[in-house]
């Protein structure tokens, strides 16, 4: 049994991670979060410690890790900007960690971790359930059977609504969140690279507030991308049906269907990282390298290449209309 501590654990994925860590058999020590709504916790480690405050959280991780039963991993759910910082203490305190993606924002966020992790001697995992996604391994094991020269033509579009709450939040601050790229596409720019390797071209159309589209082009691919968490860019037939997210990737014509198959894959990547495997801060440089060279990129507008939805009437940011 590992002993474990949350940074984050008032947040939207911490749920995840306590289930993780319970179904793995393992002890949650001690949480942390600045929210106290946090009676999630009792479903799963009703006794276990929690703080508000990161100082007497900092003092009380150091008490326990000179016990007989220090800490053996920190996992790190905090907001997008923290998340450096947070496995800084994760290392320091002589853990391994275990964080949510983005790992990072920055490339040379991974350098500096990369650093760290040889000075400790502990190490970094970050989740990436896509790679886990048995759907996705199995286009995956496709692709790396294709002739080495074929060239695939791929379009991403996932959209997943969210309110107005948003962009009061850390999310719809760019410097903290990373901005539309990094928040919500991380995980499928990873997947990407996973499968099609490295980018040879990072084209942006659009990018705003709500959305961000344009292209990238692998050694084995060119895929057009749109992301939005904008409900009005929803498809009508997915409106009346009621929902508010909406996935959909097509490969030469062929749609790949994973909507199915996501309740397992974080305690999954738990298994896998206590097993000796799970994804490292190297597996996550070329998502990061996209993400933030998207982030940094001027938009060339409709030009090219670029996804159909890139062409839907862009909206003004909510608190223009306030």
């Amino acid at each position: 049994m590992k002993n474990f501590a949350i940074i984050g654990v008032g947040g939207y994925v911490a749920p995840r991670h306590l289930k993780a860590i319970k179904d793995t058999g393992n002890n949650l020590v001690v949480a942390l979060d600045t929210n106290d709504s946090v009676g999630i916790i009792d479903s799963y480690f009703p006794f276990a410690n929690f703080y508000t405050e990161y100082e007497r959280f900092d003092r009380y991780v150091d008490k326990i890790n000179h016990s007989a039963q220090p800490l053996d991993f920190v996992s790190v759910c905090t907001p997008n900007y923290l998340h450096d910082s947070h496995i800084r203490f994760g290392l320091r305190n002589n853990c391994d960690v275990i964080c949510e993606k983005p790992i990072v924002l920055n490339t040379w966020n991974i350098d500096s971790l990369e650093r760290m992790q040889e000075e400790t001697g502990h190490r970094v995992f970050t989740i990436f359930q896509l790679r886990l996604h048995p759907v996705i391994k199995a286009w995956k094991a496709k692709i790396d059977a294709s002739p080495k020269d074929k060239i695939f033509d791929v379009d991403l579009t996932y959209i997943t609504s969210r309110g107005l709450w948003y962009y009061t939040s850390w999310k719809g601050d760019k410097s903290k969140s990373g901005g539309i790229a990094t928040n919500i596409g991380v995980h499928f720019y990873d997947m990407l690279s996973w499968i099609f390797g490295k980018v040879t071209k990072n084209v942006v159309h659009i990018a705003s507030h709500d959305r961000v589209a344009g292209f990238l082009e692998f050694e084995k691919a060119r895929v057009r991308y749109f992301l939005s968490i904008n409900y009005d860019t929803l498809p009508d037939d997915v409106k009346q049906s009621g929902k508010r997210t909406y996935r959909k990737i097509v490969c030469d014509n062929e749609e790949i269907e994973f909507s199915e198959g996501f309740t397992e894959l974080h305690t999954e990547s738990y298994r896998e990282i206590l097993g000796g495997k799970g994804f490292t801060l190297g597996d996550a440089r070329n998502c990061i390298e996209i993400v933030s060279s998207i982030r940094s990129a001027k938009p060339i507008g409709l030009q090219g290449d670029y996804h159909p939805l890139a062409v839907l009437p862009t909206s003004k940011h909510p608190f223009e209309l306030r």
